[in-house]
């Protein structure tokens, strides 16, 4: 036989395409052309796998050879095709039978003696083919990741000899089964480690039960960094089909998933971080923080300080729940569903405020400091918390606060209530927010003179009504009232906190 055709997979961000490489032998001089629209580490796959096959002990068919890679219009990239690659001349050539790969899929790169090396998006290319009805043949680096689709059957090996050796029926390989995962709140830091901050506390209870953007607005050393490592503890546990989305995003992104399957990303980028570091991009796009944060939290930590570019680019994302990329010749949407978590000084020195040490900055400087942060911007963040300076009786006071594990039982009881509705509060919009919340007159009326006293957007509007929603679900009302509110429309006054 002298036309051989393999199955394997693309990567395209999170999805992985079908690609059929098709090996032909033809008459003539002997070489290699290789075509489909290959990028540079894809063309050089010609070299390590004729290196591989004769330091292997294979014949390397001395024709003149076609490698197709099909669909020709779908780029293709990586050292993932080396294995389909070779196992087609191996088949060409005569060398394996063809009936050995039916309803087999392949990818892996090779070394020059043989040997099959880890490749990046396993998880995403095992689970098109665990849909696809297939069997999978991965490096052994990439077995666990590639077991975490389902009950998809991967075989894996170290070298292409056991790779051949299991196709030709002389040393089957035995399926590989991933370590048992538990999906179970992380141990992470307890919130009874934290003194005082009551309505800080409050606050990070109320984001954590609607999914609600953040902000700790405070002097230094006032624990809010402290105090946002401390969110993903009282947020509910992944359910497996998030916990594959997340490990999906680490895998294309060549990060492992072995010590954080289950756990919710917290993701912290210093604030040198460009626009491309933090929503994704590149010529070949790959995954940004805001989507490493999927389904977990973004922190930002000294929200200022970051590019007033930086922080733009990440407005759409905040409300769309997705970025979508665009270059010349690549596209890729990457999910962006994070909550949103930052800290800031209220001036440059930080002291604005602080009754522990007297503020040095002039008032240009304060206002220049503060307009970093756009109004678009901070109408997304829905709490807007002060953290002041603790008294010296409650830094030293030793009665610890309420642990996580007791706040995450409210936790997820105010979630249940949202799943009843479709949606988390934070997600909620339109006539199922108004429906939900059901206001009445005089509470409406209210609240229509607060918001044109305060000069508050439509969009804010909004945003005070998820908020209120999530208190009367915290506190197990069918609807939010006056109190409610109240509270609600207090997170929204950055101004005061800032101005000390």
């Amino acid at each position: 036989m002298t036309l051989a055709i393999i199955h394997t997979r693309a990567g395209l961000g999170l999805e992985a395409p079908e690609v059929l490489v098709e090996v032909h032998l033809a008459n003539g001089l002997p070489g290699m052309t290789l075509v489909g629209l290959p990028e540079a580490a894809v063309k050089e796959s010609r070299e390590r796998v004729r290196s591989a096959l004769v330091n292997a002990g294979f014949d390397f068919p001395l024709r003149r050879i076609t490698l197709n890679l099909a669909p020709a219009d779908l780029p293709k990239e990586g050292g993932r095709f080396d294995l389909p690659i070779a196992l087609g001349l191996l088949v060409a050539s005569g060398q394996v039978p063809p009936e050995a790969l039916a309803g087999v899929e392949c990818a892996g790169e090779l070394a020059l003696d043989g040997r099959l090396r880890p490749v990046s998006g396993v998880l995403p290319l095992a689970m098109a083919t665990h849909r696809a009805g297939r069997r999978l043949i991965v490096p052994r680096a990439n077995a666990d990741e590639a077991a975490l689709a389902g009950d998809l059957e991967v075989l894996p090996a170290d070298h292409l000899l056991e790779v051949v050796a299991h196709l030709l029926g002389q040393s089957p390989i035995s399926p590989h089964r991933a370590p048992t995962a538990v999906l179970a709140p992380e141990a992470g830091p307890d919130l009874a480690e934290v003194r005082g901050q009551h309505q800080a506390r409050r606050a990070l209870e109320v984001a954590a039960a609607g999914g609600h953007n953040l902000l700790f607005a405070g002097p230094p050393g006032t624990g809010k960094t402290m105090l946002a490592s401390r969110l993903p503890g009282i947020l509910p546990p992944l359910s497996e089909e998030e916990a594959l989305e997340v490990a999906a995003i680490r895998s294309v992104s060549g990060l492992s998933h072995a010590e954080e399957w289950g756990v919710r990303p917290f993701r912290a980028p210093h604030h040198t971080a460009s626009a491309v570091a933090l929503v994704g991009g590149g010529s070949r796009p790959r995954p940004g923080e805001i989507s490493l944060a999927h389904r977990g939290v973004l922190f930002l930590d000294e929200l200022p300080e970051f590019s007033r570019h930086v922080l733009e680019v990440m407005r759409e994302p905040m409300e769309s729940g997705q970025i979508h990329i665009a270059r010349a010749s690549h596209e890729r949407r990457y999910p962006a569903g994070f909550q949103l978590v930052a800290a800031m000084n209220p001036c440059p020195c930080g002291h604005l405020g602080d009754p522990r040490q007297a503020c040095h900055c002039t008032a240009a400087q304060i206002q220049r400091y503060q307009a970093r942060l756009s109004g678009p911007l901070l109408d997304r963040i829905d709490l807007q918390v002060e953290v002041p300076a603790l008294a010296p009786e409650q830094l030293t006071s030793r009665e610890p606060g309420e642990s996580s594990a007791v706040v995450r039982e409210r936790v997820l009881a105010a979630r249940a209530r949202q799943a009843a509705r479709g949606a988390l509060n934070a997600r909620l919009a339109g006539r199922a927010l108004e429906e939900a919340c059901a206001l009445q007159a005089a509470d409406r009326a209210w609240l229509a003179s607060v918001l044109e006293r305060l000069k508050l957007s439509a969009r804010a509007y909004h945003r005070v009504l998820r908020v209120a929603l999530t208190l009367a679900d915290l506190a197990g009302e069918a609807r939010p009232g006056r109190d409610q509110l109240i509270e609600a429309i207090g997170y929204r006054q950055l101004d005061r906190l800032l101005k000390g």
